[in-house]
Parts: C-alpha cells; structure tokens; sequence
C-alpha cells in the first residue's frame, strides 16, 4: 500500500485525509496550523512539521490548499514541497486554483521525473466527510489510472478531462454555475419573502419544481435556520468566481451572470462574511429589502 503525505487540512482536506487513515493507509499530513494534524495524529496519522517532511517519505501526495499563492508557497519556500521532489513521486493537487499554476507545477514536477496531477473536488463538506467527492482531474492519463483506488478512498466518481489544467479548468466552470446558481435561488427566496410569501412554503415549491437545484437543496435549510457555518466559505466562492473570470478574459468569453454574480459575493465579503457559508450572502439581500429571510 502507498505512503501518503496529506497537505491542507481545511474544511475539505481534513475530512479527505479521515478517508484515507480509515481505508487504512499510512498518511503523513501537514497543516500551517498545527492543532488540526495532532487531530489527526490521534487517528493514526503521522505529522509532519514542514511541506518538505510530509513529501520526503510519500509515494503520492495530495495538497488541498485554499489558492493559488499558497499552494506556490507550500511549493517553493525554504522547506516547501521542492526540496523533496524525487523521480516517482506523485504529487495530486486538489486545491481550486488557476489552470497556469497546475501546468506550472506539472512542468516542473515533470523536469524532475515526478508526476503531477491536477484535481480539484466538488461536493463540498457533507461529501468530504462521507468520502463521496467527484474528482476532475488533468494530467496524464496513465498516472490517474495507477493511483485512481486511492482517489476512490475519498471519492465515488473520479473523471478524465484531458491534459494538465484540465480539471482546474473544469472545476472553474462548474464554480461559475454553482456561484450563479445561488445567487438565483437567493433572490428568488427573497423576492417570495418580499412578497409575503411563508418562506419554507416557498422553499418546498422550489425543491419540487423546475427551479430545483443543488443550491436550493443544500442551502434552503440554511437559510430556513439562519445557519451560516461553513461548507464552502463565501470568500473561497469568491476566489473562484475571480479567477473563473479571469478565464473568460483569456477567452474573450463575454460572461454578464458571472460577473453579477461575483459583485454580489463582493458584497458579501465588504460585510465581513467571507469565512461563513457561502449562502451568508442572503444578508445583503435582507439589508436591500429590509427584512430576514427567516426568524
């Protein structure tokens, strides 16, 4: 069985690495702030104390981190990532990053006869903690396919989308829709609010009909119940929104709902509400409308 060296133990790398101390691997994490590894290290694992020491003894490791900068710098500094890079080791990214920052490290990772495989997850916590994400991953075809049962430790549908930035690429778009999506269901509630209208009333039309979603499935309760804790931050919708269009600005994609939806989310974080729940953002729409959602 593979040694495994876990990177990132957030709102969804703690319960991944969970996944895979319980399918019984040996798993060495490492996380900036260290009271969540001893968690784990209580469960079995390991703990390292820098980015280099979880990589030094890894066949595979996963870094699950929460953008671009700091996944470059668990990478790069003194003790980072770089200075334990080795022929046949497996480096698997799960972080929601730019697909210029996957190819990057894939081509240097490559230079040095390591592997390197972008795949981002969706799902959110409530799919972390039960161990069925989906991943979408890019890179090398191969390299999946040979480390795809331990994938299969954390997750219940893992895709192909193509070469090295693939699946950063997918995971953007997906983001885009999930971010417009509820955005919708938000303003929609709030307009049958507005109106009068019994919002848990108004919550099981929704559910029943053409309007249903993942959002409205997973986010109607919160709001009902005012329960703001975290399953997707609203700050990290927001960074993938940004950089969603950063990728349609490559493209010259003109893209008007991504860009609503990202100045909401804006406004959501001038509130202060970047590190609730994503569907926090109702609280502006209860300042505009000058009245809550629910009680």
């Amino acid at each position: 069985m593979k040694m495994i060296g876990f990177i990132g133990l957030g709102t969804m790398g703690k319960p991944m690495a969970i996944n895979l101390l319980k399918k019984g691997y040996t798993v060495t994490v490492y996380n900036r702030t260290m009271d969540k590894a001893y968690e784990l290290e209580n469960m079995g694992a390991k703990t390292a104390s820098t980015p280099a020491e979880a990589a030094r003894n890894a066949d595979v490791l996963f870094t699950m981190l929460s953008n671009d900068a700091v996944l470059l710098e668990t990478f790069y500094s003194e003790n980072g990532i770089m200075r334990e890079v080795r022929p046949g080791l497996t480096v698997i990214d799960c972080s929601t990053v730019s697909p210029e920052t996957s190819r990057k490290l894939h081509d240097e990772l490559a230079a040095r006869n390591a592997d390197f495989l972008d795949a981002p997850v969706t799902g959110s916590k409530p799919a972390a903690e039960s161990g069925t994400l989906l991943f979408m991953v890019g890179g090398n075809k191969e390299v999946l396919d040979e480390h795809r049962p331990i994938l299969e430790a954390m997750g219940q549908r893992i895709l192909y989308m193509g070469p090295s930035g693939s699946g950063s690429i997918a995971k953007l778009a997906h983001n885009t829709m999930v971010g417009i999506n509820a955005i919708g269901f938000i303003e929609g509630m709030s307009l049958a609010v507005k109106a009068g209208l019994d919002p848990e009333q108004f919550l099981q039309v929704v559910l029943s009909g053409a309007a249903n979603s993942r959002q409205a499935e997973l986010k109607g309760p919160k709001l009902l119940n005012r329960d703001y804790s975290t399953q997707f931050s609203l700050q990290l919708m927001l960074k993938d929104l940004l950089l969603a269009g950063d990728l349609t600005g490559q493209y010259q994609l003109p893209s008007p709902l991504l860009k609503a939806a990202t100045s909401i989310f804006q406004m959501g974080l001038s509130r202060g509400l970047g590190e609730q729940d994503l569907c926090s953002v109702v609280q502006c729409y209860e300042e505009w409308m000058q009245k809550q959602i629910s009680n």
